[in-house]
């Protein structure tokens, strides 16, 4: 079973609009004059990540996981790859940015892709991360032609207080990204796909950044 996770919803184990402020271009400007245009410098982010089960396998696995971060998305990038979204699909999204590298991370002590994309913005007072990077994915998976090879991404979205460093967060690590027009209003937005039934759940999350 799948379970569709829309940019909209706001729950414990939903992930969160992809890009809070990017589809008004006036609070993307006002933001950008604020940060002054910066990508943000190198960061440690680690926890514990919990991942439920699939179909048959109820298992739930809990590992450790550790985030590093050399730079941001330039917000101007943000947009054009909104477009390219809009205009291509997830696919030339992917090749767009497949060759970015903007950190790395690890989940239970083995090394996994290169970080591809990474928004910083503010909710609440909280720093807010969405990190996505083109998945590997098994020989099994692409020799099978399996459904799972229709979610190439993955992705964090993590909630930190500058304050204390501390933070929560989510992980699906097999997404569908998608633009989304609703019919009555004309509005677009971006709509992630989670191959699970739910999100990961990320605990104990640590960042080396403070104020």
């Amino acid at each position: 079973m799948r379970r569709r996770v829309s940019a909209f919803f706001k729950t414990a184990f939903l992930i969160t609009a992809i890009l809070s402020a990017a589809f008004a271009v006036d609070a993307q400007n006002r933001n950008n004059r604020r940060s002054g245009g910066a990508q943000g410098g190198a960061e440690t982010i680690s926890g514990t990540v919990m991942l439920y089960g699939t179909g048959a396998n109820t298992r739930t696995y809990v590992m450790p996981f550790q985030l590093r971060l050399t730079g941001r998305t330039p917000r101007e990038e943000v947009t054009d790859l909104l477009g390219t979204l809009q205009e291509g699909g997830q696919d030339d999204l992917l090749e767009r940015i497949d060759d970015r590298d903007l950190g790395s991370f690890t989940i239970n002590n083995r090394i996994g892709p290169r970080i591809n994309f990474v928004h910083e913005d503010t909710i609440d007072g909280q720093r807010r991360l969405f990190v996505a990077f083109a998945r590997w994915m098994e020989f099994a998976e692409l020799r099978g032609g399996y459904r799972s090879t229709d979610y190439p991404f993955g992705v964090f979205e993590i909630y930190i207080d500058p304050q204390t460093g501390r933070g929560t967060g989510t992980y699906i690590p097999a997404a569908q990204v998608r633009w989304r027009t609703d019919r009555r209003s004309g509005q677009g937005r971006v709509e992630i796909e989670n191959f699970a039934t739910y999100p990961g759940r990320l605990m104990g999350v640590r960042s080396s950044q403070r104020s």
